[in-house]
């Protein structure tokens, strides 16, 4: 005989690593099953756009590091793409191919925390986690190799990149593609088909394709529910179109689905790196560009495929030296808006879960 029992509202959070206490959750149970939910955004809202128009268009590189602070390297690209797009210029092949191993790099380091903390979700305290946080690692001094710093890295400048690499990034690069897939085999070991895991993620916090597309989701969250979309096949840019690799889809769009394309995108990011070492050409890293940029009047939307998602800046420019306006389309936000339809219905255990396999970072949904 069913007990009744009277709707409880309750304020959760922080419950996640990327929340931290800047994302709460305002819940209604009945019982433990989930019948309304609320989030709470804005308690880490920072003015990025705002800044933006007070800063030049290069001093702007470094605002990007702190919206997904888990993919520097992707939003310095998406920015500065914007920013040649408003002002014509051009970007050496050389440099094309640098900033795609770098954003591939970032997907991959990326991906190896939404796992390590989508697994730590459901229990696995912490062995899972300090085996992704130790080959992230690995990429993170590839990026200390390459420019200095490890998190907030601003590696890429409107025509170009910062630097070149140097021979060390080369050798300790090569290594890493080599060595690699055994550590994602071994992390899969581990995960994919644990019975715990398989119990807590599949057909667990579905979502339909309908439901990702009317949405606007993107990224592994769209294409875990079997929608084949990625804007480095459907609008290649950089050298994309020049590189061979699949598009991981899921089948149920479950939590389940989420982590496995995550993983499958990893080992496709290897593949792209492998052919962009065998085929980067030699030459200049940056073209000629003032360091007070003055785009002619008029307006761009350029978009990248991030680790999250699609990751877009729209750029206003008066022909002054910083941006009359700026918007950025962030993927984590956007992700977020179907929250409610995934967790209703639901343990408050499985909340935790789900929310977990969203892989969201609150620095670029508080813009």
């Amino acid at each position: 005989m069913p007990i009744r029992t009277e709707p409880v509202t309750i304020n959760l959070g922080p419950q996640h690593p990327s929340t931290h206490g800047v994302f709460r959750l305002r819940v209604t149970f009945d019982g433990e099953i989930v019948v309304d939910v609320d989030p709470v955004f804005g308690y880490m809202h920072r003015g990025t756009e705002k800044l933006a128009e007070t800063r030049s268009y290069v001093q702007i590189v470094t605002l990007t590091d702190r919206l997904d602070w888990v993919s520097s390297m992707s939003n310095n690209l998406a920015y500065v793409r914007a920013v040649e797009s408003l002002s014509n210029i051009e970007v050496p092949e050389r440099a094309k191919f640098l900033r795609v191993i770098t954003a591939e790099l970032q997907r991959i380091a990326s991906h190896f925390m939404a796992t390590g903390f989508l697994v730590n979700d459901m229990g696995a305290f912490a062995t899972p986690l300090m085996y992704c946080f130790r080959e992230r690692e690995r990429i993170l001094d590839l990026f200390e190799i390459l420019c200095g710093a490890r998190i907030t890295l601003s590696y890429m400048r409107p025509g170009g990149v910062f630097q070149d690499a140097p021979k060390e990034f080369w050798l300790r690069l090569d290594d890493l593609i080599k060595e690699m897939p055994g550590y994602i085999d071994e992390l899969e070991g581990l995960v994919t088909t644990n019975e715990i895991v398989l119990a807590r993620s599949k057909n667990v916090g579905v979502l339909t394709a309908e439901q990702c597309i009317n949405g606007s989701l993107s990224g592994p969250m769209l294409r875990a529910s079997s929608v084949n979309w990625d804007i480095r096949k459907s609008n290649p840019y950089e050298v994309y179109d020049k590189l061979s690799f699949d598009i991981p889809l899921g089948i149920n769009g479950d939590v389940f689905d989420r982590y496995l394309v995550r993983i499958k995108e990893m080992r496709e990011s290897l593949k792209i790196i492998s052919q962009c070492v065998e085929m980067i050409p030699e030459g200049p890293i940056r073209s000629e560009v003032p360091y007070n940029i003055r785009p002619p009047d008029g307006d761009t939307y350029s978009s990248v495929e991030a680790p999250k998602g699609e990751l877009g800046f729209y750029l206003v420019s008066d022909q002054t030296i910083a941006p009359y306006r700026c918007k950025i389309r962030s993927p984590s936000f956007m992700n977020l808006s179907l929250l409610r339809e995934m967790l209703i219905g639901w343990k408050m255990s499985d909340l935790i879960v789900i929310l977990g396999s969203v892989d969201f970072v609150m620095g670029e949904v508080d813009r």
